[in-house]
């Protein structure tokens, strides 16, 4: 049995896997602050997975961990983890003598796209598009994670995609997540709510004139996100994930529509068939989680079949 854990700035989910690929466990518990009770989240998780989820722990045999922020490949070393109060942390030699088994680590959204491909087929080609605060993808082929010469593949949220559009947080205009992360139209429409991309669409529907324009920004520039995978990479499919994708068909009609108006002067665009291409990840599925077991079972010497 592999375990995984999807470590998020406020919430922790962890799943228990069994051999044959199947989710036998699941809980979910909040997500301490700073390096010490982060590392404590992580051993809570395990343990919380026998004592509410009934997973025998003895059947363990390794246990990763998808988390936010830069990982060095190969190591277990977090970096640069702001929204964890995390600067620093070695977390495989922080909790892998504690679990008694091999611990893996991974950026999370790139933990993310692994769990996607098993959850979209596993074979093939895939990219996975995360649309959360901020905007990333993770490219998939065969089951292996295309990382780029210095780990950057996929970092898609820093493309400009119009040099006359709103100031990014990157110091860019017009970047692609600038038009489409939550964090950014949340700060552009400024109106206090729960959830605030919501919001927007809610008041596009009510007429709304700054609302319209933030919504056609969104599917814009997921639209952009879209094109550049698979446009360089030539995907089979790009998978949409993240927060932003609770809008479900909302969306989705969104970023199809801007999909065809692009393609409408261009064969070469028709051809591609960008919209055929694109679909979301099934409400509540725990790709990060599920990514993660993988990442930690190709730590394990006998973990064979995650690395099949």
């Amino acid at each position: 049995m592999k375990v995984g854990l999807d470590v998020g700035g406020t919430k922790t989910d962890a799943v228990a896997v069994d051999n044959s690929g199947a989710i036998v466990g699941h809980v979910r518990l909040a997500t301490g602050w700073g390096p010490d009770a982060v590392t404590a989240t992580v051993l809570d998780a395990v343990s919380a997975l026998g004592r509410e989820a009934g997973v025998d722990v003895s059947a363990i045999r390794s246990v990763g961990i998808g988390i936010p922020g830069q990982i060095e490949p190969g190591a277990g070393r977090v970096v640069h983890a702001v929204n964890l109060g995390v600067e620093e942390l070695d977390l495989v030699a922080a909790t892998q003598p504690r679990l008694g088994v091999p611990v893996g680590v991974e950026n999370d959204v790139k933990a993310a796209a692994l769990g996607a491909f098993a959850l979209h087929g596993g074979s093939g080609s895939m990219g996975y598009l995360n649309l959360g605060t901020g905007i990333a993808a993770g490219i998939v082929s065969e089951g292996v994670l295309w990382r780029g010469a210095r780990g950057t593949a996929g970092e898609v949220g820093h493309i400009s995609v119009d040099p006359s559009g709103p100031l990014c947080r990157c110091g860019q205009h017009g970047c692609i997540e600038a038009l489409a992360g939550g964090g950014a139209i949340a700060e552009r429409w400024g109106h206090a709510a729960a959830l605030p991309v919501r919001d927007v669409f809610d008041a596009a529907d009510a007429g709304d004139p700054t609302a319209r324009e933030l919504r056609a920004g969104l599917a814009r520039g997921v639209a952009a996100a879209v094109r550049v995978l698979v446009l360089t990479a030539d995907l089979d499919a790009v998978v949409l994930g993240g927060g932003v994708t609770a809008l479900g068909e909302r969306l989705m009609t969104d970023v199809a529509a801007e999909l065809a108006a692009s393609a409408e002067a261009s064969p070469f665009m028709r051809s591609l068939r960008l919209q055929e291409r694109v679909e979301l990840l099934p409400a509540g599925s725990p790709a990060a989680a599920l990514g993660a077991a993988l990442v930690g079972a190709a730590r394990d010497p006998e973990g064979a079949l995650a690395r099949g």
